[in-house]
């Protein structure tokens, strides 16, 4: 956004919207200015629409000013998808109606802006489950969760988020209006744009509705838990773990993560552990009684001390959702990945951050999803040491990598952003990635949606 414009942005936006609803305060700017990464760059206004309509006004009066949208959600993310660079950042959370549940074709419908954790508790309500569940679900919209693909624990047995979206309502670049999918849980009537949207952060077109599926609410629920000596064996007991049927989420904590969480909150974690495996199980108890006494077997036979916390309300439950947050305490900065490998390649992948850390002199905790193969090493810094941050970025590229050479990728749930853009290429390879190109040229022949994101200049380890 350049200053010249600002004039006939400020018209544009009065001229479509009520008062209220868009700003140039700084305030509000810097307020924008930034998601759950590290990267930080301000819009030039901030826009609150509380419509479909208003979204549309907004998007056909920016096509004609060739003026950057920046769609954004609760502003969660953690790779820099939703951070603007002038232009207007289109905040959606004011689109945020009660939840509706079609209980008799086990669907949901809910505008973008509703937080995740609200439509579960309304299909919960209802005697349903809504499965994606990433840890900012409290926090987090459904549309921005449905734009990155989110998943969280329970994909390991139930998918992620593209597995339940059945339709969109989505605005395009030009304002148009569209309506993706349907209620009915097949179609195979023409392309599948809910799926090719699901995932497509914002660039592609704006989410402003979202029709999913639901499952029955499981009956029963056990946990189990490993605590391991080692990290390669851990990871080894978790490669068992995910060829049993009954777990619905496999996580991992390592050493560094525990001792880190247990710093801060004090739970009694086991902290002298190389690493712990958290073991989730649903369904029916004719089910779950087999399954859990399969999971402790198998957890014991592979060398780990096995525990039995209370459900989701345990300490180690909320050790793992708490992880994120304690460790932005230990410096002031976080560059938290989520590379993606197949499950058999986690014990090595570990091994290789392990690698990586010390040879950058890094503080690198790890945890995740392990039971799909989707770790999150994160690296804790401070963006104001210049020798340090090379290092970090040093050390990004060689996880990258790793996951790449271990035949994974490089984002499970957070997206691609401006975080991994530049080693797209080399994750999807030369050809899939032309393609995305002509896909974001044909919906947004103006580059105007969330430009600057997935697709970026080539990364360090092309060459």
């Amino acid at each position: 956004m350049t200053p010249s414009l600002t004039p006939s942005l400020r018209t544009m936006l009065a001229d479509r919207l009520p008062a209220g609803r868009f700003s140039f305060d700084p305030v509000d700017v810097v307020a924008h200015a930034y998601d759950g990464s590290y990267r930080t760059a301000a819009p030039a206004a901030v826009v609150w629409p509380r419509s479909a309509a208003e979204v549309a006004a907004v998007l056909r009066g920016a096509a004609e000013l060739g003026v950057a949208v920046f769609p954004r959600g609760a502003g969660t993310g953690l790779a820099g998808g939703s951070v603007p660079d002038g232009g207007i950042a289109l905040v959606l959370t004011g689109l945020s109606g009660t939840p509706a549940i079609d209980a008799e074709n086990a669907q949901a419908e809910a505008d973008a802006g509703v937080t995740t954790a609200a439509l579960q508790a309304a299909a919960a309500a209802q005697g349903f489950l809504f499965p994606p569940d990433p840890s900012s679900a409290a926090m987090s919209t459904l549309g921005g969760n449905v734009a990155t693909g989110a998943g969280g624990p329970r994909s390991f047995k139930y998918g992620t988020m593209k597995d339940y979206v059945l339709g969109l309502e989505a605005v395009a670049a030009d304002g148009a209006i569209l309506a993706t999918g349907g209620r009915t849980t097949k179609n195979a009537t023409g392309y599948d744009l809910s799926r090719l949207l699901t995932g497509s952060e914002g660039t592609l077109a704006v989410l402003t509705r979202v029709r999913v599926r639901l499952v029955p609410l499981p009956p029963e629920q056990r946990t189990l838990a490993g605590v391991f000596p080692d990290l390669r064996r851990a990871g080894q007991a978790l490669v068992a773990l995910a060829r049993q049927r009954g777990p619905a989420a496999i996580e991992l904590m390592d050493q560094l993560s525990l001792r880190i969480v247990e710093s801060v909150h004090h739970l009694g974690l086991p902290v002298s552990a190389a690493a712990v495996l958290i073991v989730e199980i649903d369904g029916w108890p004719e089910e779950v009684d087999p399954a859990a006494a399969r999971a402790e077997a198998l957890l014991r036979e592979h060398g780990g001390e096995v525990l039995h916390p209370e459900g989701r309300g345990s300490a180690l439950w909320r050790a793992r959702k708490a992880i994120s947050a304690a460790i932005a305490r230990v410096k002031p900065t976080k560059v938290s990945e989520d590379v993606c490998v197949p499950r058999t390649a986690v014990p090595e992948m570990l091994t290789r951050i392990a690698a990586i850390a010390a040879r950058h002199d890094l503080i690198l905790p790890v945890f995740g999803h392990a039971g799909d193969g989707n770790l999150h090493p994160n690296i804790v810094c401070d963006r104001r040491d210049a020798d340090e941050m090379a290092r970090v970025e040093l050390a990004v590229g060689e996880l990258f990598e790793a996951a790449l050479a271990l035949g994974g990728t490089l984002s499970g749930e957070h997206g691609v952003g401006t975080m991994k853009a530049p080693y797209l290429a080399a994750a999807a390879g030369e050809g899939a990635e032309a393609a995305m190109r002509a896909i974001k040229a044909a919906w947004d022949p103006k580059g105007i949606l969330n430009p600057g994101k997935v697709f970026g200049p080539r990364g360090r380890f092309h060459g």
